[in-house]
């Protein structure tokens, strides 16, 4: 394997790891605009605020890990990325801005108004920005974004059909994560009403996602050959884990083992991200290949070794916060005292 192959693998782990931790939250500001008027819905905003609160803005460490080691180890990809797709990436942007921001506004102002006002730009920029994310990977594995600056159409390379059910598997996807997440964080604390309300909303939004996935074959099928080519032969394997995974994660919600379910679903979405990265590999955008967009070996052996060092501090770091915040069991009064008020 080598050097540039390793970094690529490095690029593939922290999107997965984005996917996984940082779509889950944008899924719970989904469920957050779905929660409900003032009384049904606040026992349930202050889950979601008592869940993602402590580990929401760490989750986008990951993210910053893909776009350095791309423009520094992959500049041509880099580039014919953000020349091309620049629209949907300032959405995104943007979108993780206004809700970080509106996020932690709404905690501190003490007028409905404002607080509605920030949980309508929390909830609707955790819509947005996962199918803008979603629907620029679309763009860039549908093959739309050619080498070079700005070659590719600035609007029909996210704005069609193969993007379009990337947008919206994506904005599934979060949605699916986060009720499985809220779900279990519910019932560990003991709050077995509102656990039972986010595992109904998990069961619809992944027999939803379930179809959703078998029409974006279509889709794709007759939009983007090439890829459907890659998916259905090298990434086949890959493809029918992810389907089997979330096959067994429903049935493990509906038998309330949320435990597991948790690993089985993370494990189905990994395995569609790794299909598409595995089934297209060596090839990166139409005509450039992972060997013609990587740097001179110097800077490959610079960036890997300074991600390693990054590595090595990050990810303690990280597992020690998780390993604190799902110690931490003391709900917020607002869950505590209106949990079991009538829906």
């Amino acid at each position: 394997m080598t050097l540039a192959t390793c970094l690529l693998v490095l690029v593939w782990l922290s999107l997965t790891a984005y996917a996984l931790l940082a779509g889950a939250d944008f899924g719970a500001g989904l469920w957050d605009l779905v929660a409900g008027d003032a009384r049904r819905g606040r026992p349930r905003r202050s889950l979601i605020e008592h869940s993602i609160g402590p580990v929401w803005e760490s989750n986008h460490v990951w993210l910053i890990y893909v776009l350095v080691i791309t423009w520094t180890a992959f500049p041509p990809l880099f580039a014919a990325i953000a020349s091309t797709l620049y629209i949907p990436l300032s959405v995104i942007a943007f979108g993780i801005i206004a809700r970080g921001s509106a996020f932690a506004f709404r905690k501190v102002v003490e007028d409905v108004w404002l607080q509605r006002l920030f949980g309508a730009a929390f909830a609707l920029s955790s819509v947005l920005t996962p199918y803008f994310l979603g629907a620029a990977a679309g763009g860039v594995a549908s093959g739309r974004v050619p080498p070079g600056i700005a070659r590719g159409n600035v609007i029909t390379s996210w704005a069609n059909p193969t993007s379009t059910v990337c947008g919206l598997l994506g904005v599934a996807l979060c949605a699916y994560l986060s009720a499985i997440y809220l779900t279990a964080d519910a019932r560990r604390g003991g709050h077995h009403e509102l656990a039972e309300y986010f595992r109904r909303n998990g069961l619809v939004t992944g027999v939803a996602m379930g179809v959703l996935s078998l029409a974006s074959l279509a889709v794709v099928q007759d939009d983007a050959p090439d890829l459907y080519h890659s998916l259905t032969h090298r990434g086949l394997p890959l493809v029918i884990s992810s389907m089997l995974m979330g096959a067994v994660s429903l049935a493990l919600l509906a038998r309330r083992n949320y435990a597991s379910v948790r690993v089985s679903a993370a494990l189905a979405v990994a395995a569609i991200l790794w299909a598409w990265g595995y089934g297209r590999y060596p090839t990166l955008l139409p005509g450039l290949k992972a060997g013609q967009a990587a740097s001179a070996h110097a800077t490959l052996q610079a960036t890997a070794l300074s991600s390693a060092v990054g590595l090595a501090i990050l990810l303690p770091s990280l597992a020690w916060l998780f390993i604190l915040f799902q110690r931490a069991h003391t709900a917020p009064q607002d869950l505590r005292v209106r949990d079991s008020s009538p829906r």
